[in-house]
């Protein structure tokens, strides 16, 4: 699953960059962006969150084996 979360969250960066280019290119207005970006980074900080999480809860199962 870890693989997964991982490609995810590139994705999400990836999507990032498409917004900036977006607005750079003037195909995007400023309110747009802003909102755009920040919805990004808050599921950017969720995928971090739970990345963490599973690696966590991986090495948890590792010690009690």
């Amino acid at each position: 699953m870890g693989r997964f979360l991982q490609m995810a969250l590139g994705s999400a960066s990836e999507l990032e960059y498409q917004f900036v280019l977006a607005r750079d290119l003037a195909l995007l207005n400023a309110v747009d962006y802003e909102r755009l970006a920040h919805g990004v980074t808050e599921v950017k900080k969720m995928l971090v969150a739970l990345i963490q999480r599973v690696r966590a809860d991986r090495v948890g199962l590792k010690a009690d084996s």
